[in-house]
């Protein structure tokens, strides 16, 4: 949130350290450097604002997160709260919502990552192209992790697509490393002059909008085959694919 409304970019790791140290009530501004405490102070900018304009209206069965007893009502409800006390009640009732929800969202989380995988399945489909789809610890050679499409098989491929929807940086990060290492296989390849192949990425989600370094290493790893759920559409004819049409 930081990111999108001050334009700071903090990885998560710096927003712990910073967290445990307002946590353990030492000083945040001891012996920093001018960029971290760039951070911080857009931390508190962002934390502020965030607190002061409470809950925001949404459609119907949806809560908003920040639907709570202390937030829900902007500065005039943590005013109230911090004078007069929290309820005992109000505090049972906001640790029995916490733990359903993020029940919730584990359980849905691999159906909301499949959204991508299976816009690229449609669009392999839909122009009858050929390929593997990687199974769950699937291993292929000099490759850790196996690709989650091998076009047009996975004894000889051509394009090794992966695709991912990622939520938070740490996925994205992840999803970042296998590219990368699958760039350099390809490389490696090249230059001793086996067969090699292009390498294709799709992803999406606020974990790669949080960090635009990995999308820049995403775009040089892939020469520029990256895309989205916007423009996964170009997907084919912006690639190796199109040779693979039926």
């Amino acid at each position: 949130m930081t990111g999108v409304m001050t334009g700071v970019e903090i990885d998560r790791a710096n927003a712990r350290r910073f967290d445990k140290r307002a946590r353990e009530g030492r000083s945040l501004f001891v012996r920093i450097t001018p960029e971290k405490r760039q951070q911080v102070e857009a931390l508190i900018r962002t934390a502020v604002q965030l607190i002061r304009q409470g809950a925001p209206a949404v459609n119907e069965g949806v809560i908003h997160r920040l639907d709570k007893a202390d937030t829900k009502e902007g500065l005039v409800g943590v005013k109230r709260l911090a004078e007069a006390g929290v309820p005992y009640e109000v505090l049972l009732y906001e640790r029995f919502l916490g733990r359903p929800f993020a029940t919730h969202r584990d359980a849905v989380s691999e159906k909301v990552g499949d959204i991508i995988e299976n816009s690229v399945r449609e669009k392999l489909d839909s122009r009858h192209i050929p390929y593997h789809k990687a199974g769950v610890a699937e291993r292929f050679e000099d490759m850790d992790q196996a690709p989650d499409f091998l076009v047009p098989d996975q004894f000889q491929p051509a394009v090794l697509l992966e695709a991912k929807l990622a939520e938070d940086d740490g996925t994205a990060r992840d999803k970042v490393t296998r590219v990368q290492h699958l760039a350099e296989l390809r490389d490696q390849r090249l230059r001793s002059g086996a067969p090699s192949f292009e390498v294709v990425a799709c992803v999406d989600g606020r974990g790669f909008g949080i960090r635009r370094e990995d999308v820049k290493k995403l775009l040089i790893a892939t020469k520029g085959k990256l895309f989205t759920l916007q423009t996964v559409e170009h997907i084919i004819d912006s690639t190796s694919l199109k040779d693979f049409r039926k």
